[in-house]
């Protein structure tokens, strides 16, 4: 938790234009992050059931395409 607080206070000192790029470069690190977990989740089959109900749904009628 030490780190944590460290990076707070430091995020808290940082002028309004350092601000701005530590969002920008912490958006494109969290998203490049998340995809990861995505493929990796797809890989191992966690998201199979999910897929499936929803094939499931729109082959009944129940949805439709976007």
């Amino acid at each position: 938790m030490r780190k944590i607080k460290n990076i707070e206070l430091e995020i808290q000192g940082l002028s309004p234009s350092e601000l701005a790029a530590f969002r920008k470069w912490f958006r494109e690190f969290d998203a490049k992050a998340w995809g990861r977990q995505i493929e990796e989740d797809i890989q191992a089959g966690k998201l199979d059931s999910l897929a499936n109900a929803a094939l499931k749904a729109f082959e009944s009628g129940k949805c439709s395409e976007i």
